[in-house]
């Protein structure tokens, strides 16, 4: 059998990389760690590149349990793209809350990894073990300021929910080969559209939508969120907020719309149902929050009500609007997390009441927090306002009622949003010290709010990227 490794480039270069990051870690002395970060970001931008490099180059691979295609790559260049953004926007963090870099690095370079086999999983043994890959390494990252009673509580209760979540979703897989006898996803597409029907398949479906959800925090699968949000390093919870959600939701389309499409009927009108309790559930349960990565965990809970809208219709149009919002949603997430991190560096705190006046002693953190979360809340002409736009537009012939309820929501969210700016700009700080960000974070808050700004405004060169990728989707 032929093995086109030209095909697996990314992979092989982020391999490389993690495993450079520990030797490296593991042979400079302890006092030259702090140059760790610098190598990892730079390594980072070569498998970028990399993968930017082999936009077309797509192939199938091991008799389609590897699939390399524009869909695939595209979730790949999110993962890295947000990866770097991370490392970029947490340099000082790292070098001043955790205590080995290196393992850090190497960890989130592994958990990447597992991102890439999860976008291009083409059978259900490929995907489990890229969802393997990646839960380990976040259970490491969550966990990771062991001296810290929140952080080993959240990591705790991450390990006790990852391993039931993976294992429905190992338990669904073996129901639906049981039912169909097939776990290559497009063998399983065929055997489901020639109506080999069984009623394991149902019960398969359930247990992925219940397992997969976990992964993206839909309700009612959310409730690790908060707790892990709040006690898991701020890097390591914006990296869980945007790559695991958005893998997530690429192996959700890749089996439920590629490998399940047969038996649309059996599973539309429940993911419409969660879509529509989590956009209710996140904004709502949002409102009383004082603590603010609590606040954006359950934030993350509406946009992952949002993002489901898109996989109601099983349509392009829908693959297109997820692939869109979803990178939106790493500029105004991570803007919002490097703001938090920079803010916790200084005053030890994630309070929402500790933030006041922080438009006195950071205003560039200030000014990009209030555009993350207008964006998330969805006001033009920012970048979330187009992905909502075109999450919608999807549904609004078929699921109307789902296009006012995201209305509603959106509008609610404004309230709690608003009431973190508030405090920032309307009150008067405690202590006026100006904070120092440093020129890493900066850099991170500068794009993420010009990226943001942009998109809203011009969103064709991305609307067009995803629509090249979601086309390729269904090129099988």
């Amino acid at each position: 059998m032929h093995l086109d490794f030209s095909l697996l480039t990314t992979e092989l270069a982020m391999f490389i990389l993690g495993l450079a990051t520990f030797v490296l870690g593991l042979t400079v002395p302890s006092r030259s760690r702090k140059g760790i970060g610098v190598f990892a970001l730079f390594g980072l931008l070569v498998v970028l590149l990399l993968t930017v490099l082999n936009w077309d180059n797509q192939g199938v691979l091991l008799n389609g349990m590897y699939l390399v295609d524009r869909y695939a790559t595209f979730f790949k260049i999110l993962c890295i793209s947000t990866a770097i953004l991370v490392i970029l926007g947490s340099l000082r963090y790292v070098d001043e809350n955790l205590g080995e870099h290196f393992e850090f690095y190497s960890t989130l370079f592994f958990a990447t990894l597992g991102m890439m086999v999860i976008a291009s999983a083409g059978d259900f043994i490929t995907l489990y073990l890229g969802i393997e890959l990646m839960t380990i390494s976040f259970i490491i990252l969550v966990a990771f300021r062991y001296r810290d009673g929140k952080s080993l509580e959240a990591g705790i209760k991450y390990l006790i929910q990852a391993s039931l979540s993976s294992t429905v979703i190992l338990y669904g897989f073996s129901l639906i080969y049981a039912a169909t006898g097939k776990i290559i996803i497009l063998d399983v597409a065929r055997a489901t559209f020639l109506g080999q029907f069984n009623p394991l398949l149902i019960v398969g479906m359930v247990m992925l939508v219940a397992g997969l959800g976990f992964k993206i925090s839909t309700v009612p699968f959310h409730m690790w969120a908060p707790d892990v949000y709040e006690g898991a390093p701020t890097p390591v919870t914006a990296f869980l907020a945007v790559g695991s959600k958005a893998v997530s939701f690429a192996a959700l389309l890749r089996v439920f719309v590629a490998g399940l499409g047969g038996v649309y009927e059996q599973w539309h009108m429940l993911v419409a149902v969660l879509a529509a309790l989590s956009m209710i559930i996140g904004n709502l349960v949002a409102i009383p929050q004082t603590n603010i990565k609590r606040l954006l965990a359950y934030s993350s809970v509406a946009q992952a009500g949002y993002i489901l809208v898109g996989l109601v219709t099983a349509s392009p149009a829908g693959i297109k609007a997820v692939m869109f919002y979803s990178f939106l949603y790493v500029f105004a997430t991570v803007g919002a997390f490097t703001v938090v991190a920079v803010v916790y560096n200084k005053i030890k705190s994630d309070e929402i009441a500790d933030y006041a006046g922080l438009v006195q002693r950071a205003p560039l953190a200030a000014t990009v927090m209030l555009i993350c979360l207008l964006s998330m809340a969805g006001i033009p002409p920012l970048a979330g306002f187009a992905g909502k736009f075109y999450l919608f537009s999807t549904v609004v012939s078929g699921y109307l009622w789902l296009v006012y309820l995201g209305l509603i929501m959106s509008m609610i969210s404004v309230y709690y949003y608003l009431r973190v700016v508030l405090v920032m700009f309307r009150d008067d700080p405690a202590d006026a010290t100006p904070i120092e960000m440093g020129s890493a974070a900066n850099i991170t808050l500068i794009i993420t709010m010009v990226a943001t700004i942009f998109l809203g405004i011009y969103p064709n060169p991305l609307s067009q990227i995803a629509n090249s990728a979601a086309i390729s989707f269904f090129l099988k």
